[in-house]
This record gives C-alpha cells, sequence and structure tokens, in this order.
C-alpha cells in the first residue's frame, strides 16, 4: 500500500499509541515494520491474534511479559566466540526465564480449557532449556553481578575478601581514633588505588610510616597506607586479582553453556516479542474501547458508532459509516467546519487500522473490507517549491490516482474540484466521479457544489450525504445523515445573528428558485429522518425491553423444568427406597411364614398366623399425615362424595343431586329433570340452599329459581345472541326476587353496550340502570335495578 496514504491518515500517531505498551526491543522492532496488508490469510491471522490477546486482557489481565533487550548482538559474539560480561549474561537469563514463565501461564490457561485460534501455535514454539536457565539464575543477578553460588570457589575468594577488609578496617579504626586524631585531616577511612588510606595533615605525614597514594588539590591533607596495614592490603590485593580471574573463568564458561543453543535462545526472544506486541495491541483496544471486526471479502465495509482514535475520546462524536454494500460512491455536502474531513479520515484510518491487524474504534457486529489500496486527496497541498496553486496540487493527485484504481482500491477526496471556477470545478468533480463508478471504486469525496447534491440522486450505487447542523446553536453536531444532502444554511443564520428580515427576503428572490427547491426538500428530508430516528429509538427501546423479558422468561423456564426434574428425580430414588424397603420386609414375612410351614410339619399354616402375616404386610402401607395439615385434611374431607349429596357442576354453573357412582371416578347427577353422567373432577361439593322464608311469592318461583346467577357475563358473544339472553335473564331474575343484577358486556368496540343500554330503556320491569363502580369493571359492566 502506497506510504503516502499512511502520513496522511497519520497511522504512525496510531502506532506511537500502541507503542507505549511495549516492553521488549523484539516487540518495538515489530511494531516499526507495521503497514497493513491486502492479504486476507495475513490480515485474518493478524486479528485473530489480536482477539486471543483481548481475551487474555479480560480473563488474565494480559500476557506476563517483563521488559527484555535486545540479545542478537549477544547471541552474535557467541558466535564468534566471545565471552559475554554478567550484565549480557542477565539479558540472555532473563529470556529463559519469561519462556519457562509463560509456558507454565499458558498451561494454566489450557487446563482451565480456555480455547485461543492462534496463541497456543506460539506457545508452542517457546524452547524451555531448565538446566540452563537455572544456572544463569543462581549464577548472575538482574544487574549482571556474579553471585557467591557461581562456583565454589569464588565464594571462598570473597569469604576471604570480607574477611581481610575487615581486619584492615579495624587496624585502621584504632589507628584514628584516640589520640592520632590530631594528625589527621579527618577521622575516615578512605581508599585510593583500590588500597585503604586515611587522611593526614601534610606536616605529620612521618608520623604513620607506609606509602602516600594521594593528596588533596591543596597539598594540605596526604591520602597515607599506613605500614601497618601495608601487607594486609597486599593480601587484600591477591585475593582480588583471584576473584576477577574466577568471574572471567565462569563468564567464559557460561558463555560456552550457551553457545549450542543459540537459534534457540533468539527464537525464544523473537516468540517473546510477539507477544509483546500482541498484548499492547490488546492493551490499546481496552483502553480506547475498540474491538476486532469481522472481514467482509466482498469489501462491504460497516463501521457502527466510528471513532477516530487521535481525538479525544471524551468528545468524540461517533457515527455510523458504511460503503459497498448498496452504494459504492458517497458525497458528502454541508459547510465547513461540520466534520467531512474527519469522516473520511475516520474511515481511511480504521480501514487501515484493520489491515493491519490492529483493534479499531466501532461497536460490536461492524465489518471491514480488504482493499488493495487506499487513495487519499485531503488537505491544502499547495506546493511553493513546485509553483504549484491548490488547485494543480490537488490534479496532481487525481490524475496519479486515476492512474491506478481500480475495483480493489478506496479513494478519500475532500473538497473535490475545489481551488476554480465554481461551474467548472463542479463539472470536473461530476465526471472525475463518473470516472471512479466506471471502474468500480470505492469512493467517498466531500464537495460544496450544489450541483453534486443532484448527482447523488441521478447515479446508481451513488449516495448523498452531510453533517448534521444544529441552526438553533449556530454550531455543527458532527453527526453525518446518509441519504441527506447538505444544504445551506446561510438565511436561517444570518436571521439568528439579527439581519434584517427584509434583506434576507430579497435575497430568497434574487437565489434561483431551483436552488431554493432544492433547500427546501433537504430541510423536510431532515425533519422527516429526526421523525424516523425517533420513532425508531422509541421502537429499539420496546425491542430491548422484549428480548430481555424473553430472556428472563427463559431463564425462568429453563430453570423451573430443571427443578422440576430434580424434584422428579428425589422422588423417584425416594420411592425405589421405599419399594425396596417393601420388598425386603414382604421377603422377610415369605420367609417366616415358609419356616412356619416347615416347623409345624403342615401343609397349611394356621388362621390366626396368616391373619399376622397379612397384618405385617398392611403395615408397609406409608400413611400420609394429613392430620398435621387442617387445611389438607379439610380439602380431602370436602372432596369425599356420596350418594345423596348436592354438588355444583362446574361446567354448567348449576347445582345438581347425586344419585349413582358410575365408575372409578364417574357419578350420575341429577340436573333438574336432566339425569348426566359426569367425571368427579367437574364435581365440587355444594351447601344444601336454606328453605326461604314463606311467603306466597317465594313458593311460587320453585327451587329452579336458585339457580338463577346474579350476574350475566356476556363478553365474546354475538350481538344478536347477547340481546336474547339479556331478555331471557331479566324474566329469570325478576322470577327468582332478585333486587338487582350485573350484566357483564365488556368494553370492546361499544356496540354491543350501547345496544343492551337501548334495551334496559324499554324494559317495562327495569327500575334504573347504571354502569358499574370502578373497581367492579367500571363500563365494562352494566348494574340493573328492577321496580
Amino acid at each position: 500500500m502506497n506510504k503516502k496514504i499512511l502520513d496522511v491518515l497519520a497511522f504512525d500517531q496510531v502506532k506511537q499509541l500502541v507503542g507505549q505498551y511495549l516492553v521488549t526491543a523484539q516487540g518495538k522492532e515489530e511494531l516499526a515494520q507495521l503497514a497493513p496488508s491486502a492479504d486476507a490469510q495475513q490480515i485474518s491471522t493478524w486479528l485473530a491474534e489480536t482477539e486471543d490477546a483481548l481475551k487474555v486482557q479480560r480473563l488474565r489481565g494480559g500476557i506476563p511479559v517483563p521488559k527484555i533487550e535486545n540479545i542478537r548482538p549477544q547471541m552474535k559474539r557467541i558466535e564468534i566466540g566471545a565471552d559475554l560480561n554478567g550484565l549480557e549474561l542477565a539479558q540472555v537469563g532473563r529470556v529463559l526465564v519469561t519462556a519457562n514463565e509463560l509456558k507454565r501461564f499458558f498451561e494454566d490457561l489450557s487446563d482451565s480449557e480456555i480455547e485461543f485460534e492462534r496463541l497456543y501455535e506460539w506457545e508452542k514454539q517457546l524452547v524451555t532449556l531448565p538446566t540452563l536457565s537455572r544456572r544463569l539464575k543462581e549464577a548472575v543477578d538482574e544487574d549482571g553481578r556474579l553471585t557467591d553460588e557461581a562456583s565454589p570457589e569464588l565464594r571462598v575468594i570473597r569469604q576471604n575478601i570480607r574477611r581481610s577488609e575487615r581486619t584492615i578496617r579495624e587496624t585502621l579504626d584504632s589507628l584514628v581514633r584516640g589520640g592520632n586524631a590530631k594528625y589527621l585531616s579527618d577521622t575516615i577511612v578512605t581508599m585510593r588505588n583500590e588500597r585503604y588510606v586515611i587522611p593526614v595533615k601534610q606536616e605529620y605525614r612521618g608520623v604513620f610510616g607506609g606509602v602516600v597514594h594521594d593528596q588533596s588539590s591543596s597539598g594540605q591533607t596526604l591520602f597515607i597506607e599506613p605500614k601497618q596495614v601495608v601487607d594486609q592490603n597486599n593480601r587484600l590485593r591477591q585475593h582480588q586479582i583471584a576473584e576477577r580471574t574466577e568471574i572471567e573463568r565462569i563468564l567464559a564458561e557460561l558463555s560456552a553453556e550457551l553457545a549450542p543453543y543459540q537459534r534457540e535462545i533468539l527464537h525464544n526472544a523473537y516468540v517473546i516479542g510477539m507477544m509483546d506486541f500482541m498484548n499492547a495491541k490488546a492493551r490499546f483496544g481496552k483502553e480506547l474501547h475498540a474491538i476486532v471486526p469481522a472481514i467482509n471479502t466482498d469489501n462491504h465495509v460497516v463501521f457502527k458508532q466510528a471513532r477516530h482514535p487521535l481525538i479525544d475520546q471524551e468528545k468524540v462524536v461517533p457515527n455510523d459509516i458504511a460503503i459497498g454494500e448498496d452504494y459504492q460512491a458517497v458525497v458528502i455536502t454541508g459547510p465547513n467546519t461540520g466534520g467531512k474531513t474527519i469522516t473520511l479520515k475516520t474511515l481511511g484510518l480504521l480501514q487501515i487500522m484493520g489491515q493491519s491487524g490492529l483493534p479499531i474504534l466501532v461497536d460490536e457486529e461492524s465489518q471491514m473490507g480488504i482493499f488493495q489500496e487506499i487513495f487519499a486527496d485531503i488537505g491544502d497541498e499547495q506546493s511553493i517549491e513546485q509553483s504549484l496553486s491548490t488547485f494543480s496540487s490537488h490534479m496532481t493527485t487525481i490524475v496519479d490516482v486515476l492512474k491506478k484504481v481500480d475495483h480493489t482500491s478506496l479513494v478519500l477526496f475532500d473538497e473535490l474540484g475545489a481551488g476554480t471556477d465554481p461551474q467548472e470545478g463542479a463539472a470536473l468533480a461530476i465526471a472525475i466521479l463518473d470516472e471512479l463508478g466506471a471502474r468500480s471504486a470505492y469512493v467517498m469525496a466531500t464537495t460544496h457544489y450544489p450541483e453534486l447534491k443532484v448527482y447523488g440522486y441521478n447515479r446508481a450505487n451513488t449516495i448523498n450525504a452531510s453533517m448534521e447542523f444544529d441552526v438553533d446553536t449556530l454550531s455543527p453536531t458532527y453527526r453525518l445523515l446518509i441519504g441527506v444532502p447538505g444544504r445551506s444554511n446561510a438565511f436561517e443564520i444570518s436571521k439568528r445573528l439579527g439581519l434584517d428580515t427584509q434583506i434576507i427576503e430579497q435575497a430568497k428572490q434574487i437565489m434561483d428558485g431551483e436552488s431554493q427547491d432544492l433547500n427546501e426538500m433537504i430541510a423536510d428530508l431532515e425533519n422527516r429522518r429526526k421523525m424516523t430516528e425517533t420513532e425508531y429509538l422509541e421502537m429499539r427501546h420496546y425491542v430491548e425491553e422484549a428480548e430481555r423479558l424473553q430472556k428472563e422468561l427463559k431463564q425462568a423456564y429453563s430453570f423451573f423444568f430443571e427443578e422440576r426434574e430434580a424434584e422428579l428425580a428425589k422422588a423417584r430414588k425416594k420411592a425405589n427406597q421405599i419399594v425396596e424397603e417393601a420388598k425386603e420386609e414382604s421377603e422377610k414375612i415369605i420367609s417366616d411364614i415358609r419356616n412356619m410351614q416347615l416347623s409345624s410339619g403342615q401343609s397349611h399354616v394356621k388362621e390366626h398366623e396368616l391373619i399376622a402375616a397379612r397384618t405385617k404386610l398392611s403395615d408397609l402401607h406409608q400413611e400420609e399425615h394429613l392430620q398435621k395439615n387442617k387445611v389438607l385434611q379439610k380439602a380431602k374431607a370436602a372432596k369425599t362424595l356420596k350418594v345423596g349429596d348436592e354438588v355444583l357442576v362446574t361446567s354448567y354453573g348449576q347445582r345438581g343431586t347425586l344419585i349413582k357412582k358410575m365408575g372409578e371416578s364417574q357419578w350420575q347427577v341429577q340436573l333438574g329433570i336432566l339425569k348426566m353422567t359426569l367425571p368427579e373432577s367437574d364435581l365440587q361439593p355444594a351447601a344444601p340452599v336454606k328453605e326461604p322464608v314463606q311467603r306466597v311469592v317465594h313458593t311460587v318461583r320453585s327451587a329452579e329459581s336458585s339457580h338463577v346467577p346474579n350476574q350475566l357475563d356476556l363478553r365474546g358473544k354475538r350481538y344478536e345472541e347477547a340481546l336474547n339472553e339479556v331478555d331471557q335473564y331479566l324474566d329469570a331474575a325478576i322470577l327468582a326476587g332478585y333486587p338487582q343484577v350485573t350484566i357483564v358486556h365488556g368494553k370492546g368496540t361499544g356496540a354491543l353496550r350501547q345496544g343492551i343500554t337501548e334495551y334496559l330503556k324499554i324494559h317495562r320491569s327495569v327500575k334504573s340502570f347504571e354502569f358499574a363502580p370502578a373497581n367492579q369493571g367500571g363500563n365494562g359492566a352494566t348494574i340493573v335495578k328492577f321496580k
């Protein structure tokens, strides 16, 4: 991909954001070489690694990679037979220790059954050298100093050195204390030429004897090694030389041990660097709330809530950007400072980041394409050196683009055709867009020319877009509106700023009628879009609420069945246990009977013995302890039916009398003059009806009157059928002596309610009627009072 696009879209600045999370030299090299690819397989591999690293970031806080320097120079020196110093050995040892730790880290992830698409393949490439790693860790400190455990000889030598130093200090301390202090410039012990000395005043140089190693700048102080410690300093020096010799021997030995494993160590450093690079991409993604997008091989780009990574994330305005599926060209119109250029850069930069394997700043379900080339002509590229105007500079770039563009190219043009006569510029812009369309390139262009608004309507695979502008606040909202061309807000802005209305009206009359109609059309489109967007958001809210409720219902449904199965399993287990116990008891009883037969010598067991055995078998029955539950006890007693009982037939709402039982759960019931066979589940015990007070009017009614309910439910009935039932019901209720009844007709369309109202008005026995109270149905029911 051309390097110019990387500079125009500031890709290096994005790489710097990623680079701040790197800790290894190899990782920094990988980032420096990072560039977008057009190979679909390569991009898929990169994105899979980024997705794996994001998963580790979520689950374990990232891959544990420490700071590691570049060890290639060290390995090169070993290859030519040179010895490494302590610091270099420590850097190599850190690579080996890190390889071991990463192996254990990924083994733990594997044991937790966490799946990755690529990371386990990288982990398999790590080579552990436990013996060599342990040897380096024991012999060399983090800062490169050899430890006492590097060799037994070195331990003994250092013990001798410490012993000699202690003896020398004790001797010198005795010299600088007491009466000798007056001969010294300061009562301290110091070192010169790697030998212990004391600072003696010039005039007392002969008091201590020994060797003068140095003097102060003024010459008033001499640093003298007293004769009492000369031999001791000589012995210390010998030990120090022995230590240096032993250190050189150990360094040579350790370097030789590394030589056979140069390739493995270098590859370990490379793998650790790659993991560091993946880790940095994941941390970058987490910090900016970026995701790994899906790849659309048909180049249908859909960036949902896309954000530019170099803009403050608290201020940036997310936008939905789409190109490729329904249209291959987007023409963005509108005033300056509205965000058109940023929208172009966001599309191009996010696409380049995706093709480089980086996470991009979009919402879930976004998808990217794969373009062989991305071209851009953005910004004022006026060239003083080449004596090119702005227009000439833009045309030079466009000519170069047109030589290379094809159906796999994404082209970004900012202010297409600007810098020249508006009429000619608009014509050129249209011709350039037509040429790009003929080559099936993907294009997003910004422009000021109103002619291109019409172009967006008239050309296939082309759509208009604009950046929203808030006339009330006189400021852009930076929101991209796909399908709505930009319109001039000059009249509205001038009016809000106080320009005389008469001047504005005169300007409107001067303005071309077609342009004015176009602006009015655009304004209407914007209003419709806002209405549709509001309705969409409202509908989306209800859909999300419905989805949430459905999810909760599914969870509850699943929980219910799990609990039911668990209870059934427990019940089966308990039942099987009871059956087994009963079988054991019955077998024991049968065995006792057989033993009695054998012991009595008779073929028959006596009657009382059989009765006793039968009693034991009966005792195996498990009683349902209802006596402890009064509610269950009453329910069981109430459910017991016998011949002659009065019952309520629930399916007919009528009372009847039980005549005889017809089967296991069937009864013959007398309902008035009818005899019916009904299931026991349809019958409920009913208390006998009390005899009414003996008045002539009541004796005429007969027992049949007691079967009339005080409420008639007409919901769901057709109009004619309902009125017929009302007529019959009112006659029956009057014969039953009810002072008032309730007719439930529901609310519905109101036709049935109106019909019943008209009927009640003309009924001779109706005294008055009114709708029921709100807590009894409101205008869905009517209470009728009789004369």
